[in-house]
């Protein structure tokens, strides 16, 4: 693992492996990183150096945190990180599950923390994603994932816009990012990954939030997309085997 993979460069650069753990897996509230092209993630730090990357959240701070730390990296350390952690391969590291109802839940670290006890509520036309194991997310055990709770109905909807467009309402996904969406040269690939996350990209480029090399593309694939539309889009990529 090279240096600014699990140690940073002191005093100000975060190590990469804090956030998206040093196998590349990632949490919720940031990329996984595994298995992606060296070339797309060398793009995406100099789209957040760049100003052309951030979140349509503000007050979101992982974001805030990779523009801070894009404009202070070196290119050479961008090159290292970037082709180690495409040298990764992605494992599976969601469970998808469809309901009506969901466990009460709080914010937390930068993710959702079940309320113990709060029991619980209905799941509306949301993407509730939870650690398995609390205690290990924690702790930052990379070997510990998430569990994603999604609409009944949701992944199949889902697979109906991203498999034949939704008549019209959105590009066929795998035209760009490859069968079963595993990703195609350096279009990144969707399947088994987190579908917070995913939901955060889609409704960022439909905002104009990422406005980098080829999100003129997805802004255009996404525009007449609504939330209920992203969340089913997710559901379905994240069920998919990575």
């Amino acid at each position: 693992m090279p240096g600014i993979v699990g140690s940073g460069r002191k005093p100000n650069t975060f190590a990469c492996g804090y956030c998206h753990y040093p196998n590349g897996q990632g949490r919720p509230e940031n990329s996984s990183l595994a298995g992606l092209s060296a070339g797309y993630i060398v793009q995406q730090i100099a789209d957040y150096k760049n100003g052309l990357r951030k979140s349509s959240e503000p007050k979101m701070l992982p974001p805030s945190l990779m523009v801070d730390n894009a404009k202070i990296v070196t290119d050479e350390d961008v090159r290292i990180s970037a082709e180690y952690f495409a040298s990764l391969r992605y494992q599976p590291w969601i469970k998808v599950v469809e309901t009506n109802t969901v466990p009460k839940t709080h914010v937390a670290g930068f993710m959702l923390v079940l309320l113990e006890g709060a029991g619980v509520e209905p799941i509306g036309q949301r993407v509730i994603e939870v650690a398995q194991d609390l205690i290990r997310t924690t702790l930052r055990d990379s070997r510990s994932g998430f569990i994603a709770y999604v609409p009944v109905g949701s992944i199949k909807r889902g697979e109906a816009l991203v498999t034949t467009g939704g008549q019209g309402k959105t590009t066929v996904c795998a035209s760009c990012h490859g069968k079963d969406l595993k990703g195609l040269g350096d279009v990144p690939p969707l399947a088994g990954r987190s579908p917070s996350y995913t939901v955060r990209q889609l409704y960022d480029f439909q905002s104009g939030a990422r406005a980098g090399l080829l999100s003129a593309l997805m802004k255009e694939s996404v525009s007449r997309l609504t939330i209920d539309d992203m969340v089913s889009i997710a559901a379905y990529a994240a069920s998919l085997s990575p």
